[in-house]
This record gives structure tokens, C-alpha cells and sequence, in this order.
């Protein structure tokens, strides 16, 4: 799977959330590997690769139960969110 495949992917799936709105990781997994828990659990260590990235770029936030959390900096489950506009 392709970094650009799972960035495109994450942005879309994040924008069609909404701003208010979070996607978990394994949403992106299964929406590009299938339902198979084997193939979609592969692409998962790549995701959080490119969340990390689209973090650093700001276009998404990573939060872990509820707040924004340090993108290189965390443990456990996540989720991904739209970077809010700026007021």
C-alpha cells in the first residue's frame, strides 16, 4: 500500500467527518484492505506513519481519549481529526 493511497485516504475520510468528528485508524485500514481483520491489521503500523506526517504538516490532529495529543509523543489507541480552523 501506498504512503499516498493511506494520506488520501486519512484527508478525505477526516473531512468527511467533519470538524467536531474523529476517525479511528482501523476505519482506514478496512476502507483500503477489505474487512479481513489479517489484511487491514497489516496497514495499520503505515497509517499511524502518515498520521504523524499529515500531524507535522498540520492538516489532522491525533487524540487519544479526547484530547490532542502530542503526534510523536503517544501510546495506545488514537484517533484522527481535521486540524480546527483557525479563529
Amino acid at each position: 500500500m501506498k504512503a499516498k493511497t493511506i494520506r488520501d485516504a486519512i484527508l478525505a475520510m477526516t473531512a468527511e467527518r467533519g470538524d467536531d468528528k474523529t476517525i479511528c485508524p482501523s476505519e482506514v485500514a478496512r476502507a483500503l484492505a477489505g474487512p479481513d481483520e489479517t489484511e487491514w491489521s497489516r496497514l495499520m503500523g503505515p497509517i499511524r506513519v502518515e498520521a504523524v506526517r499529515l500531524a507535522d504538516e498540520g492538516l489532522v490532529v491525533v487524540k487519544r481519549k479526547g484530547r490532542v495529543v502530542d503526534p510523536h509523543d503517544f501510546k495506545g489507541i488514537y484517533r484522527l481529526a481535521p486540524r480546527a480552523p483557525e479563529a
